[in-house]
């Protein structure tokens, strides 16, 4: 959690420990601008919380969704083949009570718990437990990074699948979760290559990446998640912000520990990537990383996995038109590995 406030700049806005009904430990809510998360400490080593962590390392459990029916969209996720987890029950969220919940599975172990939109005075925080609010959910936060407002939403959540599986996963949020097929692309880096489908629900506000690794080509970085995580799971979460060049100087400043860029990638990119000419100093100078389609283009970097197992590491993306994911920088950074390493050995 300290990864998250001290260098990512969450703030704490609630707590909620034993006495207060938390299921798997004690857990404290995080809010930066346009996302919360919670953050939860399991109570014991033979809790649910932690069998969960032994088992995944330091992973995302559940991804909540907001629900106009909790009853009736999870009665839907049910016949589209989820897993009850949690009946549909009242709220014990401060400022949501009555507001009913409930919870189903999704893709590996992880579970979506279905919070109502009713009675949110107290922002998003899960359902199942009673809070105390350090701070209003919704106003400024304690760091001047936090108020900044640069982080505005959750662009998108990579997950990283077992070979075989991605299609029947695709088929699976669409029959139970009305998150439709939205594009897919098939990506070779040198012996490696993976499969990938994102899928959007209707008002645009939730992205899911699915990727499978081909396992008819060397193993790569899906693989050694998979082998890391022991199955399924959020590979990371991607930030959407407005300024990415001054996010990451600011995030630099915190000790935020950047995935290097090499320079030969930064000597190819205005021949890759046309009009990018004034901006390349200060996208050497932050590793940051482009990409184009036929809409627009983006900008994106990785922070560095402060995990002990690698199994969960943050995106920043901004975008300027682009719909994609950045999926050639992929190529395009191989590519440069490769030239960097081929100049070092002459």
């Amino acid at each position: 959690m300290a990864h998250l406030v001290d260098g990512h700049g969450f703030g704490e806005v609630a707590l909620a420990g034993p006495q207060t009904g938390a299921p798997d430990g004690m857990s404290t809510a995080l809010r930066r601008d346009g996302v919360t998360l919670v953050v939860t400490q399991p109570f014991s080593d033979s809790g649910e919380g932690a069998r969960y962590v032994d088992r995944h390392g330091d992973s995302i459990g559940d991804i909540a969704f907001l629900s106009t029916d909790v009853e009736q969209d999870q009665a839907r996720a049910v016949a589209g083949g989820a897993t009850s987890l949690a009946a549909p029950a009242p709220s014990r969220a401060p400022g949501q009570a009555g507001a009913p919940y409930g919870a189903v599975s999704g893709f590996g172990d992880l579970r979506h718990t279905l919070v109502s939109e009713t009675g949110l005075t107290a922002g998003h925080l899960p359902p199942d437990r009673e809070w105390t609010l350090l701070r209003a959910v919704d106003e400024s936060q304690a760091t001047d990074l936090a108020r900044s407002g640069d982080v505005s939403a959750l662009d998108h959540i990579a997950v990283c699948l077992e070979a075989g599986t991605l299609r029947d996963t695709v088929a699976f949020y669409e029959r139970a979760f009305d998150f439709p097929y939205y594009s897919s692309e098939y990506i070779e880096v040198g012996g490696q290559a993976m499969d990938s489908i994102v899928v959007r629900n209707a008002t645009g506000g939730i992205t899911f990446t699915f990727i499978e690794p081909d396992p008819d080509r060397a193993p790569g970085q899906i693989d050694r998640f998979l082998t890391a995580h022991a199955g399924a799971g959020v590979q990371h979460l991607a930030f959407h912000v407005d300024d990415i060049i001054g996010t990451v100087r600011k995030l630099s400043e915190r000790d935020v520990d950047f995935l290097h860029t090499p320079a030969t990638y930064y000597d190819m990119l205005e021949g890759r990537v046309a009009g990018m000419g004034d901006r390349i100093a200060d996208l050497r100078e932050t590793s940051v990383l482009v990409d184009r389609d036929e809409w627009g283009y983006l900008l994106q970097i990785f922070a560095r996995s402060p995990y002990p197992r690698g199994t969960l590491f943050y995106e920043y993306i901004q975008r300027n038109g682009a719909r994609g994911f950045g999926s050639s920088n992929i190529k395009a950074l191989y590519e440069a590995v490769e030239r960097a390493r081929e100049a070092a050995s002459r």
